[in-house]
């Protein structure tokens, strides 16, 4: 059995390998379980398909290695993998349709050691296991690097919109919202109490701070920065 120390390290006692299955369909959670008891060196302690059953079923039988689905009924794969680590100092590998770059860097983040999408042969699946239970990472290494990227160009734009936002007052960003559900001067002037020549003006300095030409410009812009919601309800111009 793999048992990890201090430091990540793994002991090997030389018993089977301990696994516990996380899925909530029961005939791939069969078929996982009769690829797995194949193996001599495997054994499957138990079967669960919700995240708060994995953890109880892990603090049971402290299982060297979970198997376990990216999506789960009650919570997501990488929330239930973080519960499960702090229980117990277990092998992650997910077994997941969701091959997305963003789905595989929060498996990481998670602790997965391995990643598999539901194309795996079974002896993938096998060997995902097995080394896993030794402490090996099998992330490949070009779509992890690819992924941190992915999130850091993510957390790049994200503070370029707050930087953005952050230079539209409160009222501006109102007249934005209203111009979204369609509402004419007249009626954002009558709406929010202020003149419509101050309503006109509003408008022209959001465009020009969005360095755009037209009001239907202005809202897509905004909408890219997160200043409207152009899902919003439309107003009845008819008044």
């Amino acid at each position: 059995m793999a048992r990890f120390g201090t430091n990540n390290e793994v002991e090997t006692t030389g018993s089977q390998v301990q696994i516990l299955i996380v899925q909530d369909h029961p005939l791939l959670a069969a078929e996982l379980s009769r690829v797995l008891t194949r193996e001599v060196d495997f054994a499957v302690v138990g079967v669960s398909s919700t995240g708060a059953d994995a953890l109880k079923a892990t603090r049971e039988h402290q299982p060297d290695v979970v198997l376990m689905d990216y999506r789960l009924p009650d919570m997501g794969g990488p929330a239930a993998a973080g519960l499960i680590l702090v229980a117990h100092p277990t092998a992650i590998v997910f077994h997941s349709a969701d091959d997305s770059e963003d789905a595989l860097l929060d498996a990481v983040d998670a602790g997965a050691l391995a990643y598999l999408t539901k194309q795996a042969t079974p002896e993938q699946i096998v060997d995902a296991v097995r080394r896993a239970a030794h402490g090996d990472l099998l992330i490949p290494a070009d779509l992890f690097v690819r992924a941190i990227a992915r999130r850091r160009n993510v957390a790049i734009a994200e503070r370029e919109r707050d930087a953005v936002r952050r230079e539209f007052t409160p009222r501006e960003i109102e007249v934005l919202q209203l111009l979204a559900m369609g509402l004419s001067t007249n009626q954002m002037s009558a709406q929010i109490g202020i003149a419509p020549h101050t309503i006109e003006w509003h408008v022209r300095h959001v465009i020009e701070k969005l360095g755009v030409h037209s009001k239907l410009q202005a809202l897509i812009a905004a909408a890219d920065f997160g200043l409207v919601d152009l899902r919003a309800p439309q107003a009845d111009s008819s008044g």
